[in-house]
């Protein structure tokens, strides 16, 4: 530690004591001392970073690239390793429902649409079963 880090934290350290020893600890602190105060907290390595923080060891170091992390992660997914991100079973029953073939045209389908519009048959927006409750 340095001489002006040692000063610092011993001048931040009187501060308190003063303000505590003569009744004053209630008056707030300026946004200069505050500023000074901090300071020097981060200079002795008293500040914790913000947030949870990871629950597991993050290792600093790694033995590939960028570049080979990117590459791996392509390889992996062309062969079908990855799984989907969110909830697999949606994502695997919109591509079976993707990869099937049509039996009837956009026109019909409208068709069929305004058909069930007339007979008011559709659901409307927003009520479905899986609509949000409130």
């Amino acid at each position: 530690m340095s001489t002006k880090t040692s000063l610092a934290v011993a001048a931040a350290m009187a501060s308190l004591l003063c303000t505590a020893t003569f009744g004053q600890s209630n008056a707030p602190l300026t946004r200069a001392e505050v500023k000074a105060e901090t300071r020097a907290a981060e200079k002795a390595h008293q500040l914790v970073p913000a947030g949870p923080g990871p629950d597991f060891p993050v290792s600093r170091s790694s033995n590939t690239t960028r570049a080979q992390r990117k590459a791996d992660t392509r390889a992996a997914e062309k062969a079908g390793q990855i799984a989907p991100a969110g909830d697999a079973e949606i994502a695997l029953q919109d591509q079976e429902t993707r990869a099937q073939k049509t039996t009837v045209n956009r026109a019909e389908r409208k068709a069929q649409t305004r058909a069930l519009e007339k007979a008011g048959k559709l659901t409307p927006a927003g009520e479905g079963p899986d609509a949000p409750r409130k």
